[in-house]
């Protein structure tokens, strides 16, 4: 699937080149390269999605408020479970684990949708994990919203609309697949509450996090925000 989706979009570039070429000479041939490249939508392993800089500037205009109550918050509020948003042909959790894992295997017949083994290193705990898929074996490895939605809930979400809400909850930035106990034990715990016991993610952590409540207009609490910004002044 991987080597599939790269191998379209490099045919894409180079049918852009030649066209661009034989119609406006070399100049007009770099320019469609260069806008044909495929532009990663999800940061790539062990990288933040903006450096501590930017985080710090999206974080500057990010609000800061109470918690909202909780009432009315359900699972559901944000879409069916793993949608297939980007109409890719398989659901997120899969995406998730496809595009985080190594050396993973799919089940036959799902167009190598359906991950059934692979290899985490988990950023949560710095330790790697064997993802073997089962009722018994799967919890080993879950789907981390790093914006709990119960949070973003209770942060500016319940005034997204539905279609916004469901696009946060499948959002490639906000997942990450990470060790089940740890997942667990993180619930929908904030930045002020609970940070990863792996110290050298928690630039990356927060970043993300950061990044995600600016995209949804989302709010902090005072403490989220020090939590944050004491975290992000240690990384630049």
């Amino acid at each position: 699937m991987k080597l599939t989706r790269i191998a379209d979009r490099t045919f894409v570039a180079i049918t852009a080149l030649f066209l661009a070429g034989s119609l406006a000479g070399c100049d007009a041939a770099a320019s469609a390269f260069e806008a044909a490249k495929p532009i990663p939508s999800v940061p790539s392993a062990g990288r933040a999605v903006v450096d501590a800089a930017t985080a710090l500037e999206q974080l500057d205009r990010i609000p800061v408020k109470g918690r909202a109550p909780k009432t009315g918050y359900t699972r559901d509020e944000f879409g069916p479970a793993w949608a297939d948003t980007d109409h890719n042909g398989c659901d997120t959790r899969n995406d998730v684990l496809a595009r985080d894992l190594t050396d993973e295997t799919f089940k036959p017949g799902t167009n190598n949708c359906v991950v059934t083994t692979g290899t985490l290193a988990d950023k949560y705990t710095g330790t790697t994990i064997e993802f073997i898929r089962g009722q018994d074996t799967s919890n080993a490895v879950q789907i981390d919203h790093i914006v709990p939605l119960s949070d973003a809930w209770q942060k500016g979400a319940q005034q997204l609309s539905a279609e916004q809400r469901e696009e946060l909850a499948n959002d490639p930035v906000n997942l990450m697949a990470a060790d089940g106990p740890t997942n667990s034990a993180k619930g929908d715990k904030d930045a002020a509450t609970w940070l990863p016991p792996n110290r050298a993610f928690r630039c990356e952590y927060v970043t993300r996090q950061t990044a995600v409540k600016d995209k949804y207009s989302l709010w902090v609490t005072q403490a989220e925000h020090d939590a944050i910004i004491g975290i992000l002044k240690a990384c630049v």
